[in-house]
């Protein structure tokens, strides 16, 4: 009697819908579903770019709306971490333990992200496309984290690399936030002028709580800079232009792609934003690649008050190799899987540049292309995508990497 109860209590377990994807199941991957997570700021003071993460939502409702993954649907969890790294770790707690989370996305910050680095990987959770083009991601590569956002240090190169072969500019210096960021842009900077037989007039630091930068200004002046290249905040960016015209200082500004949201720029410099020329690591607000096309439908239906912009979109742009992963991980998707289907993408190419991974690469890509800032803060596309020709090596040693 108890021997029949038994083996009908066994095969119930075994034959019930539903079962063996749930025994085998990895976290956060159901029969149905994927979790992703992704942290953003969406207050603070780095809400500017909180758009991102918004970009990722609604680029996953388009996905679903198409069908989904291998008959699976993204189940997104967005949290604000207000650009505070101990917000950051609790999140990513709370997600991965909680939540059971497959993996993340996104997530803006060099700080925010080192302080959760570690945790992901010891846990085994993918993460794809850090939203900052640090060196920490992908120097040394780790198994489960692949990059997306090229490296400061390369938007620096090919910035000289223009200034200087294309516009003919002889004394660069920089203007850079003093911290990770800052100073890879810096490096970047030293690196490539070196190559060229030149070295930066001046280096001028900036904290993100300095307001008054007539010093600032003081100092670039007097260097007879001709072209000054700019790796600070959007609010600091804003400051030290309107400062140096008041002053009556007026060089060649070049720009990191964190400023590169050039209608933004332009309010709230009050037009002195035109003419700066920066990098870029996507296609231009308006243009008509098919997948812009694409994307800029689904922002008007599933997200109609966003604005469309850079950050917006760059949220769609640092999860499209992710997406490419899950499909060819195919059905039976598991973090092992992933991470080998994530290695054998090659010039896998979305709305940004083309993306490459392999077993110990990690950074996809070292290109991006030359624009500046038109009329009405409208963005002109002056090259095409370029890569970086700089020793990495060199810049790694001089943030303290090798």
């Amino acid at each position: 009697m108890w021997k029949k109860v038994f083996i009908m209590v066994i095969a119930i377990l075994l034959f019930a819908p539903g079962y063996y994807q749930m025994a085998s199941a990895e976290r956060g991957v159901t029969d149905t579903e994927i979790r992703i997570g992704q942290w953003g700021p969406q207050t603070g003071p780095a809400a500017l770019w909180g758009a991102v993460a918004r970009g990722t939502g609604c680029y996953f409702r388009m996905i679903n709306e198409e069908g989904g993954i291998h008959g699976r649907k993204i189940r997104y969890f967005l949290r604000d971490d207000a650009y505070m790294p101990p917000k950051t770790k609790a999140i990513v707690k709370e997600l991965v333990e909680d939540k059971q989370v497959f993996g993340f996305v996104g997530g803006v910050g060099s700080a925010t992200g080192m302080a959760v680095k570690k945790y992901l990987h010891n846990n085994k959770v993918p993460w794809v496309g850090p939203s900052a083009g640090s060196t920490h991601w992908a120097f040394p590569p780790t198994r489960y984290l692949f990059a997306v956002y090229p490296l400061y240090c390369d938007e620096a190169a090919i910035l000289v690399n223009y200034a200087v072969k294309k516009l003919g500019k002889k004394r660069i210096a920089v203007f850079y936030q003093n911290d990770d960021y800052g100073k890879l842009g810096l490096y970047g900077a030293q690196v490539a002028l070196e190559k060229l037989g030149m070295k930066p007039v001046e280096a001028v630091s900036v904290t993100p709580f300095d307001t008054d930068l007539t010093s600032h200004v003081n100092k670039l002046k007097a260097s007879k800079a001709d072209c000054v290249i700019m790796f600070p905040g959007p609010k600091q960016g804003a400051i030290i232009i309107m400062t140096a015209a008041k002053m009556g200082y007026h060089p060649q500004w070049m720009a990191t792609s964190t400023l590169s949201d050039t209608p933004i720029m332009f309010k709230i410099t009050k037009g002195l934003f035109k003419d700066v020329i920066f990098v870029t690591f996507g296609e231009l607000p308006q243009s008509q690649h098919p997948l812009m096309i694409k994307y800029r439908e689904a922002k008007e239906k599933y997200a109609p008050k966003e604005r469309w912009g850079i950050f917006f979109y760059a949220g769609f742009l640092f999860a499209e190799p992710m997406i490419e992963g899950f499909k060819r991980a195919g059905r039976d998707l598991t973090v092992e899987n992933f991470v080998k289907a994530m290695e054998s993408i090659k010039d896998f190419q979305g709305i940004g540049p083309k993306i490459s991974y392999g077993p110990n690469k990690r950074q996809g890509t070292r290109s991006m292309f030359i624009a500046k800032c038109g009329d009405n803060g409208r963005p002109e596309k002056l090259t095409d995508w370029l890569e970086s020709d700089i020793d990495l090596n060199k810049v790694l040693k001089k943030m303290g990497q090798k």
